[in-house]
């Protein structure tokens, strides 16, 4: 028996509206756009994506399950994803190589270190 990882799902307020923010952060493509539910990947066909989906009650305390994102350059991928809306957030973190974002809905996601060579 095998498994193959399809999607995170992400509950939202919004689903469109995070899907897009996340569609502009990430780069990716959408591959359903419906009443109910808004999804991204990579690619068409390639996973795993992101898909939002309505929820009705808001976000009250930090993600138990959060996105890790490798840049090629930090500094930059933090400047640009602060200017499409995300915010710095103390999740307690302290010192680290790492910077804790938090998405429009304020769901936490950290920018790890650039890439080493």
């Amino acid at each position: 028996m095998a498994l193959d990882w399809e999607q995170i799902v992400v509950g939202s307020k919004d689903p469109e509206a995070l899907g897009r923010w996340w569609l502009q952060a990430l780069e990716w493509v959408v591959v359903n756009d419906s009443p109910d539910e808004f999804e991204i990947q990579p690619a068409p066909g390639r996973t795993p994506g992101l898909l939002f989906v309505a929820v009705p009650d808001p976000k009250a305390a930090k993600n138990r399950l959060h996105i890790d994102l490798r840049p090629d350059d930090q500094a930059a991928e933090v400047e640009r994803l602060l200017a499409l809306g995300a915010s710095k957030v103390d999740i307690g973190q302290g010192e680290s190589h790492w910077v804790v974002l938090a998405d429009p809905e304020g769901n936490e996601f950290c920018v790890l270190s650039s890439r080493r060579g």
